[in-house]
């Protein structure tokens, strides 16, 4: 049986799920994130689908795409596409100013660029991913291969603690087939040019703060649903 605690952030995700597939259009092209929270929404979509709702979808990961096809979604290849009209993602930590620390699930660079294209882009949370400050979760790195020792140089420059992600001991590998770094910076007191610095090291492919991507943040609270745009 899971915590309470568990029981209510799961009940928050999908009240905030609902919520946001209610500004999907017909005839959307929806970008489709990746996690636990995001696969709510993906399967709230899917009913609206299922009930007739025509849309075309994109995929911020093999796993998600997978879902997607299973759930009778139609999917179109990311790289085809020059626009997307909403795109729904959660977040692993985000502020009222719209800031976001995301790729817990390691999709970051693929959620990056579904948000960069949208016209709309939707986070969906519960209420323990709202922080003050960034930085309690750490910012993954998506980091190729090849540059993982010149990559880890440069962070511990930039005074973070680096760990390679590992799943059941072995090095995790993105979609992309490179490496996730996480990095514990602390508690940040200016994403944003932390941001530019980490995008100014070659061998980084992405990492996992979004500044200024995002439309607006739908967190449930209990029983209440609040934006953030």
């Amino acid at each position: 049986m899971k915590p309470l605690e568990n029981n209510s952030q799961d009940a928050e995700k999908l009240a905030a799920a609902k919520a946001a597939v209610q500004f999907v259009k017909n005839n959307d092209i929806v970008g489709l994130g990746t996690g636990s929270t995001a696969t709510l929404a993906i399967q709230e979509l899917a009913k609206l689908v299922n009930g007739g709702l025509k849309i075309q979808a994109s995929a911020s990961s093999v796993k998600t795409e997978e879902l997607a096809i299973s759930l009778g979604i139609p999917i179109l290849k990311l790289e085809t596409l020059g626009s997307i009209d909403i795109s729904i993602d959660g977040a692993d930590e985000f502020t009222e100013s719209l800031n976001l620390i995301k790729g817990g699930g390691g999709a970051l660079f693929r959620e990056k660029i579904i948000a960069s294209l949208s016209k709309n882009s939707i986070i969906i949370t519960d209420s323990s991913k709202k922080v003050k400050m960034l930085g309690a979760f750490n910012v993954p790195v998506e980091v190729i291969p090849l540059a993982l020792q010149f990559v880890l140089n440069q962070i511990e420059k930039l005074d973070g603690k680096t760990l390679l992600r590992k799943t059941n001991g072995r090095t995790f590998i993105s979609d992309n087939g490179n490496y996730i770094v996480d990095v514990d910076f602390g508690l940040l007191e200016n994403p944003a040019q932390l941001a530019f610095s980490l995008n100014q090291i070659d061998g980084i492919l992405a990492h996992g703060l979004f500044i200024g991507l995002t439309s607006k943040v739908i967190m449930a609270d209990g029983d209440e649903i609040l934006v953030f745009k």
